[in-house]
């Protein structure tokens, strides 16, 4: 009896860890980041402020090196999406039980209310860990080049439109400045890693398709909400995975050839 109510505890238990973990998801990475060396910012707005005059002395410096008030802006970003790729990672980690609990009772035999209810949520904890996992893939690409991470924020207004016409001329022929050759090469590396995150989802998708499309094969054709839910879990799985290719070719494209695709971001067309 105890382990029956804990068993229906379970979900219960796992669907307020997910709304608390989806709070911290919001909320927290701005705190973690900013207990680190050199302090955070009191809001998006000082972070953009910051970080545009930094790129502007950064640029003005003639160096390849980050200044040091660049470096504390891309150190923070740094924190700040390890933070969130730490929370979605968890987030997602929580979801996945509690979406298997839910169609688990959503198979056994029950009313059709309580049916609908359970089939409604199992589809939400589905959606909100493809959230999760999307998060988590955006949050390590910038993660692994936070500099690159930061050049929409960092590049708004009559420094974007100068570097903008900067790299113009270097596609044309022109030299490029050490300070530019250091954001072709960080945006390159920004696109190789959600290039390789990519194409690790895409292998773990396509295998889950498979997965779910055997369990399809193996359920009698009398057992039609198992059938549903395999079916349905396959077809996902398939889909999602074919996107995720098409995300890992996109990003081997670009960072085989940045320089393009970064002009394209200054102008505002990326």
């Amino acid at each position: 009896m105890a382990s029956s109510r804990s068993a229906g505890r379970a979900p219960a238990v796992l669907a307020a860890l997910a709304v608390a973990l989806m709070a911290a998801f919001v909320a927290g990475p701005r705190v973690l980041a900013a207990s680190g060396p050199g302090g955070g910012f009191h809001d998006e707005g000082d972070l953009t402020g910051a970080a545009r005059s930094a790129f502007a002395g950064y640029r003005r410096s003639g160096d390849r090196a980050l200044t040091t008030d660049l470096a504390r802006v891309v150190d923070y970003w740094f924190r700040y999406h390890v933070a969130k790729a730490a929370f979605a990672a968890i987030l997602l980690i929580v979801l996945v039980p509690l979406g298997v609990l839910l169609w688990r009772a959503f198979l056994r035999p029950g009313g059709a209310w309580g049916r609908a209810a359970l089939a409604s949520a199992g589809t939400l904890v589905t959606m909100i860990g493809l959230f999760a996992a999307a998060a988590v893939m955006a949050n390590v690409q910038g993660a692994v080049a936070p500099f690159a991470a930061l050049l929409p924020m960092a590049t708004g207004g009559a420094t974007g439109r100068e570097l903008a016409g900067t790299l113009d001329r270097h596609l044309r022929g022109g030299p490029a400045t050490p300070a530019l050759e250091a954001m072709i090469d960080d945006f390159s590396r920004f696109h190789v890693a959600m290039a390789v995150v990519a194409t690790v989802v895409a292998v773990v998708l396509a295998g889950l398709s498979v997965v779910a499309w055997r369990g399809f094969a193996r359920t009698a054709s009398s057992e039609r909400r198992s059938r549903r839910v395999s079916g349905s879990y396959g077809v996902l799985s398939a889909v999602s995975a074919l996107a995720v290719i098409v995300v890992a070719v996109a990003n081997t494209t670009t960072a085989a050839n940045p320089a393009p695709a970064l002009l394209a971001l200054l102008n505002g067309g990326w």
